[in-house]
Formats: C-alpha cells, structure tokens, sequence
C-alpha cells in the first residue's frame, strides 16, 4: 500500500456505528467503511495488531473480504483518530501508545467515570431499576468470559460495564464525551495484569451504585480508575 493511499485524514466523516439487532443490513459504502474501522480497532484491542505493527491496505481488505475502498476510508479516519500513523511510501502502522498519551487518557476518564457512577447511584436512590439489571448482567458476562478463558470477550463485557454506569447517569453530554474514549479505554483494560482485581473492583461499584450512595460510588470508581492507570503504566511501561 502507498502511503498516498491514506491520506492526512482530510474530509474523513464522524465514526458511524454498527446499526443494533434487528436494524436493516447497512451495505452502503459509509456502512462497509464504518464496518471496517470497527474491525480493525477490534484487532489492535485484541493485539492481533500489535502496537508498531504494518498495516497493508490490500492484506487488511482480504483479511475483512472487504474491497480496498472501505479499508482504506477506515485507515484514513484512524491515521485521523490518532490510532494509526502514517509511515513514509510504505503505508501505515499502530500508532505505539506513549506514557503521555496513558496519562492524558485517564486525566480526563478520571473525574468523567467518577461523576457518571455518582449520577447513577442518584439515578437508583430516584427509583431506576433498570439500569442496575444491565450492570448486574454486564458483571454475569465477564464471570462467564473468565471462567473459560475468554479475554477479549471479558474486555468487552467490562467495557460495557463503564458504558451502562455511564447511560445510568441521564447525561447525555456524558454519554458522547465517553464514547469518544471508548476504544483506547477498551485497548488499556485488555492490558490489565488482574482482571479478577479488576472485577472486584467493578463488582464493589455495582454494590454502591445499587445502594443509592452516590458518594461512595465515586469514591470506589476513583479508586479503581486510578488502580487501572497505575496497572496501564506499570503493563506498558514498567512505571506505575
């Protein structure tokens, strides 16, 4: 792949979700872009792209059985998005993560994970029951995915733990500034050293939130946001 085949990112649209269950089969060329994207953010999450590692236009679209269109529409938003890099007439790589880059990712998660747990104990001690059904399930999946081995699968249950605390909170600012972060986020918890630390954590989150104790939400989530830093940095560099 050329390295003017991904270009600065220029004109690259909003990241566009999967449509839900049920929705219409999406095939337009937006969609197979999007589609793409998701694929290859999965495959840094999973470390199947290592950090460093080259990607080629052409081995990524057969790996997707994708055209080299859409594949290239997604490196260019991800060269964009900061994920990818380009190199020199040679194409592009992951972008290896820098400790700056870790601590910048948790000064902001920090105070936003925190607010978005106090909000929904409010939301509980108001009367939500649904909310905490959904957290209690999303708790069920990573005891499930542990007990068969299944990381990537447990990564993405405990990130939809923070993503339904984060719903909870009614905030809907909240809900898109977070889902900004969620693919770095999701690529530093498939890191962790502990994840049963890491699912106690999340279990004593739950046990507050359910309570209706707003402070005592937040008090648990910083000391677990600030645990997961300190196991980011220590995980990617040998630095807590």
């Amino acid at each position: 792949m050329k390295a003017e085949q991904v270009a600065d990112g220029s004109g690259a649209g909003p990241a566009v979700r999967d449509s839900g269950p049920g929705a219409p089969a999406a095939t337009g060329p937006a969609s197979l872009s999007a589609r793409a994207r998701e694929a290859v953010l999965q495959r840094i999450v999973d470390r199947r792209y290592a950090q460093g590692a080259r990607l080629v236009e052409r081995e990524v679209a057969e790996e997707l059985s994708m055209s080299r269109v859409p594949v290239r529409e997604a490196l260019r938003a991800l060269v964009a998005e900061g994920l990818l890099e380009l190199l020199p007439h040679s194409g592009v790589r992951v972008r290896r993560l820098e400790y700056t880059d870790v601590e910048h990712l948790y000064e902001v998660w920090e105070p936003l994970a925190v607010q978005a747990s106090r909000l929904a104990a409010r939301a509980v001690a108001a009367g939500d029951t649904r909310g905490p059904a959904g957290l209690r399930a999303t708790l069920g999946q990573a005891e499930s995915a542990a007990a068969s081995d299944e990381g990537t699968r447990e990564v993405a249950a405990h990130t939809a733990f923070h993503d339904g605390v984060v719903a909870m909170s009614g905030n809907p600012l909240l809900v898109r500034t977070m889902e900004q972060l969620s693919w770095q986020l999701r690529l530093l918890f498939g890191m962790r050293e502990e994840p049963a630390h890491m699912r106690a954590q999340h279990a004593e989150m739950y046990r507050h939130i359910c309570a209706g104790d707003a402070e005592a939400a937040a008090a648990s989530t910083l000391l677990h946001v600030r645990d997961s830093r300190a196991v980011a940095l220590r995980s990617l560099f040998g630095d807590a």
